[in-house]
């Protein structure tokens, strides 16, 4: 774990070892910003990595985790987290695997997202970025994976949260949740081998996106839900109404 540099602009990638975290790293990078990934394991490609300890302790983990971003930021504001940590799991509540399913949810979606949103409290810049990963799922009933719907719920209604009057983040600075359908990825193109890969979003879109946002270029106004729709290889940003 290496000390934030000085350079002009920083970001911290929760996730960043997955695809879409790796895409991210891998893209701010190339812009010459200094990236820290938050991840179960390092990402190689990072500026500085804190690897997150497995834990069944929401509080233990998410202690674990904010003590090491104080440290390595010894002070440091970042201009944006992007929280694109996730899974998927199926079944309905009447599934023997639903407990674990909604264990493991809420692990990889509302752990990672309300500590994301509490560090953005502490360590984003005035007119910072503050990103989670929704779903489009999650806007409607999803009897066949329960506990995937149930968390990206609970996601959207947490940046919502954030986006209001009292959310606690810096002056000017916004959380807005992304909710794609499907992310073109390695492990999506495997399960999914038959697939129609057009209606699917490219990874380097929602970098890219994000980026833009970064930049204040047609940024979402905080608390925003964001659908990402993908149709024959075109993709659009359309505001969820709720």
């Amino acid at each position: 774990m290496a000390a934030a540099a000085s350079e002009a602009h920083r970001v911290l990638v929760y996730g960043g070892r997955g695809a879409l975290g790796s895409k991210c790293v891998e893209y701010f990078k190339a812009k010459n910003w200094w990236v820290a990934s938050i991840d179960v394991t390092e990402n190689a490609t990072a500026s500085a990595n804190i690897v997150v300890k497995l834990s069944d302790s929401f509080t233990e983990q998410s202690e674990q985790v904010t003590a090491a971003v104080d440290q390595l930021l010894d002070g440091q504001k970042v201009d944006a987290i992007l929280c694109v940590a996730g899974g998927w799991a199926g079944g309905s509540a009447k599934a023997k695997s639903f407990y674990k399913s909604c264990d493991q949810m809420w692990k990889q979606s509302v752990w990672t997202s309300a500590i994301s949103g509490h560090l953005a409290t502490k360590h984003l810049k005035e007119g910072g970025l503050l990103t989670l990963s929704g779903a489009c799922a999650g806007l409607s009933a999803t009897p066949g994976m329960s506990a995937y719907g149930m968390a990206k719920a609970a996601v959207h209604q947490f940046c919502q949260s954030l986006g209001g009057e009292k959310g606690g983040l810096p002056n000017n600075s916004a959380a807005v949740a992304i909710l794609p359908v499907t992310l073109d990825t390695p492990a999506n193109r495997s399960s999914m081998p038959d697939a129609d890969f057009s209606s699917w979003t490219p990874l380097d879109f929602i970098a890219e996106t994000f980026y833009k946002w970064t930049r204040g270029n047609d940024r979402p106004a905080s608390g925003s839900l964001i659908k990402v729709v993908t149709s024959k290889g075109n993709t659009d940003l359309i505001p969820a109404s709720l």
